[in-house]
């Protein structure tokens, strides 16, 4: 029997997160868990009068083929081939379901060939964070995920399910009161356990993500001056997952927008070299406030935990273009920190959050 929820969620995929048009070529990137979810978007798309072009991968939904990046010779690597080259440069919006079977498969292959995988790749990643066209990620209930949630998957499907089926024009209207005060700023200030960091927005205004991009969505975020980050933070609360590499106690000097020093409890060495991969991987190119109110735990599942309530991240490397942001770079990874426990948020000096709660 079919899930009713599970066609109102492919619903909010198609008509408000990607706003699919008569015509338009969509590019469906699924998995073989995936297809309770990825059936439904299908029909939509068809009843939208649109192309579905479905890609299926065995990476859990993701754009890469873990497969074909382990072993393939490595100057394939570095270059797309011509037809995935085409679609990248002419598809009208991106729909990426993610269901993965197990959220550390790709710990076997080494990062140098991932991270030339996703080089070769950047085309669309630029196209998607400079909003050129619609695109969504969001996942399906896998046991895998629940497993990192420490839940059922009965459990962990209500909860993805009542994360993203929500009033999102309420939540938006919510969310763009608190953008506007900090539109204004020129800095923000993030202070907690193990941190004091400020980061630059002069010239730049939020993105209000209130259910059109990331599904769950409930956040708005910057794309911070590039040369303005200055200080330290620790993201003690929540481990950070990089590729199915799990660090801990990750911590951050930044001076002059650019990472100095950088510590972490666990998988050092990937840190660095994450840092490493070429010179915007320093900068950041994302600061969110996460303001779903459906999300109140860490499940370990950065789509989700970015977004909770009484949160921010911080992403290294890409930035998006749609927001002002120039940085480049081939990753764009999330670290959440949990501000409900003592943390502040300032925004030219005025106190704008404590523990979590809105002051404005």
């Amino acid at each position: 029997m079919r899930d009713p929820r599970l066609e109102e969620y492919a619903r909010l995929l198609v008509d408000r997160c990607t706003h699919i048009e008569p015509g338009w070529q969509v590019a469906v990137y699924t998995s073989p868990l995936s297809r309770p979810l990825a059936e439904e978007v299908i029909r939509a798309i068809a009843r939208r009068g649109a192309y579905a072009i479905s890609r299926m991968t065995f990476g859990g939904g993701r754009l890469l083929e873990r497969a074909w990046i382990a072993e393939a010779p490595e100057e394939l690597l570095d270059e797309l081939p011509s037809i995935e080259r085409y679609l990248h440069e002419h598809v009208d919006a991106v729909i990426s379901i993610e269901a993965p079977e197990n959220t550390r498969e790709e710990t076997a292959i080494p990062a140098e060939r991932l991270t030339r995988a996703r080089r070769a790749g950047k085309r669309l990643l630029d196209r998607l964070s400079g909003h050129e066209i619609p695109w969504v990620v969001c996942q399906y209930p896998t046991p895998a995920l629940a497993q990192e949630a420490g839940m059922s998957t009965a459990a962990f499907e209500d909860f993805l399910l009542g994360a993203c089926l929500q009033d999102w024009d309420a939540l938006g209207e919510t969310m763009r009161r608190y953008a506007e005060r900090l539109d204004r700023a020129e800095e923000v200030r993030i202070v907690g356990e193990g941190t004091d960091v400020t980061v630059g927005l002069s010239g730049r205004s939020a993105i209000v993500s209130d259910g059109r991009r990331n599904m769950p969505d409930g956040e708005f975020f910057y794309a911070p001056v590039e040369d303005s980050a200055e200080g330290t933070i620790t993201f003690s609360e929540f481990p950070a997952d990089s590729n199915g590499r799990i660090l801990r106690g990750i911590r951050l000097r930044f001076e002059g927008g650019v990472v100095v020093e950088a510590e972490a409890e666990t998988e050092v060495e990937h840190l660095h070299g994450l840092l490493d991969t070429d010179e915007g991987a320093r900068r950041l190119g994302e600061l969110g406030i996460g303001c779903n109110p459906g999300i109140t735990q860490y499940l370990m599942n950065t789509l989700f935990d970015e977004k909770m309530n009484g949160t921010i991240h911080l992403a290294l490397g890409n930035s998006y273009t749609a927001a002002g942001g120039k940085n480049a770079s081939a990753i764009h990874w999330d670290i959440v920190k949990d501000l409900r426990n003592g943390g502040r948020l300032y925004a030219d000096g005025e106190l704008v959050q404590e523990d979590g709660r809105w002051l404005i």
